[in-house]
């Protein structure tokens, strides 16, 4: 999932990642025209939702 912030120009994505250990999730916000980006990995899906929401307020 990828949203795109109103009025700044953040770009923020949440992607689901499963291994042999189990789900992780994560949340990333790009500064777009730039190579600027800052993620975060959460092994819950409620923080990282969260965390998403957060982002794009």
């Amino acid at each position: 999932m990828i949203k795109r912030h109103p009025w700044k120009n953040w770009e923020v994505s949440f992607i689901e990642l499963e291994n042999h250990i189990g789900k992780k999730y994560k949340v990333t916000r790009k500064l777009l025209h730039y190579p600027i980006s800052e993620t975060k990995m959460f092994r819950s899906k409620k923080n990282a939702l969260k965390q998403f929401e957060k982002w794009l307020k």
